[in-house]
């Protein structure tokens, strides 16, 4: 099968953005099982920069086109892309695509591509990512581009692919709001995945506690970007209020203009390090060298840095807007309100107690890889695409 996936970012292994390693993930799943994959994209790297590679390469099986934004600045603050000759690309491509596979709903890659999708009579699957919901930040431009822009968009799709069961309640009512078309759109839930064998890496443990003077302390790892949504504020707050003796609080991520109010928060705590952002081995020796992970956020869909922590061996302390339920209930860590005083209790047991560590790092790497594989992940996708032709 040839499958075109269209997505507003696309960069290397391991970038920061659920979105990215999520279609990374899916894309070179797909390719290894001998489907032809395409990916359209642009050509931003980050809120600043552009790619500095080719504009059309090959990674791990799949073929990369990145087209040019206009204006990199709107990619900046308003997370929106401008690609130039997006259209005429798409239309040069799609003839040849068996599916049309969209990344995120509110976007120009979508407004531009879909309609050539649909004059083809190409079936056009969407992955919103946990993007639906107002909270997830930009809520006022998402509710005009809603009021003008969605429904036109929403009735191309033939197939939505949420994350969760609850991502899949907020597009059946998202899509009520559109109307009705003479085809009924279908609603599913597929996971995110986890390449299993990338996080076994115990290797870059010792390494990783060396360069930050983690010593054997137990380390709780957060592992984001620093963003409000992202509950990091909360996060050391309760590491204080904790009072583990001799522990450490790990920050990963790259600033989205918080770092200095929680610096000013951390205070003159040496527990607290901030590493900013990590990529390649760095990044994963983070995950080898921390003994919890935790990541008390609200608005999430369903997060990337979660899995792989749990296919990392960690228990994971998590808040409900992870929309990850299962890992309280199969004992792979904790699900709590993301509050100071309840994080606070909850890292404070893990911290305190090794063996309760243990226990629960092996429910979760369990958890990973019995329902977040991406070879799994990858084989529903697939049987889902060729239920669209029927």
């Amino acid at each position: 099968m040839r499958i075109l996936h269209l997505t507003p970012y696309y960069r290397p292994a391991y970038a920061f953005g659920g979105v990215v390693r999520s279609v990374e993930g899916m894309a070179t799943a797909l390719a290894e099982r001998g489907h032809e994959v395409t990916v359209l994209t642009t050509d931003a790297l980050d809120q600043r920069g552009r790619y500095q590679g080719a504009l059309d390469e090959m990674i791990d099986g799949v073929r990369i086109l990145r087209r040019p934004n206009l204006l990199q600045w709107t990619r900046g603050r308003l997370n929106l892309s401008t690609p130039r000759s997006m259209k005429k690309t798409a239309a040069s491509i799609l003839p040849s695509v068996d599916v049309l596979h969209i990344h995120e709903f509110r976007t120009l890659e979508n407004l531009l591509v879909t309609p050539v999708a649909q004059a083809l009579n190409k079936p056009i699957a969407l992955s919103p990512h946990g993007t639906l919901n107002l909270s997830t930040g930009r809520g006022a431009l998402k509710a005009a581009w809603d009021r003008t822009l969605s429904p036109g968009i929403a009735w191309r799709i033939d197939q939505v692919i949420a994350l969760t069961e609850r991502e899949r309640a907020e597009a059946e009512a998202l899509w009520s709001r559109f109307g009705t078309r003479q085809r009924p759109i279908r609603f599913s839930v597929i996971p995110n995945g986890v390449r299993l064998g990338d996080f076994n890496r115990p290797a870059l443990a010792a390494g990783f506690r060396k360069r930050y003077d983690l010593g054997d302390a137990p380390t709780v790892l957060f592992m984001g970007r620093l963003q409000a949504r992202k509950g990091v504020d909360v996060l050391i707050q309760a590491f204080k209020a904790a009072e583990v003796a001799s522990s450490r609080l790990l920050i990963v991520g790259p600033d989205e203009g918080m770092l200095p109010a929680l610096k000013s928060l951390a205070g003159d705590d040496a527990g607290i390090v901030f590493t900013g952002y990590l990529r390649g081995d760095a990044r994963l020796g983070a995950l080898a060298a921390s003994d919890v992970f935790a990541l008390p956020a609200t608005g999430e869909g369903q997060p990337m840095a979660a899995l792989e922590a749990m296919a990392a061996g960690l228990p994971v302390l998590l808040s409900p807007g992870c929309n990850m339920d299962e890992v309280a209930g199969c004992g792979a860590g904790f699900v709590v309100e993301a509050t100071v005083q309840a994080v606070a209790e909850r890292m404070k047991a893990l911290l305190g107690d090794e063996a309760l560590r243990l226990k629960m790092g092996g429910r979760a790497r369990r958890l990973a890889e019995s329902n977040y594989s991406w070879d799994k992940v990858a084989e529903n996708l697939e049987n889902l695409y060729f239920g669209l032709f029927n």
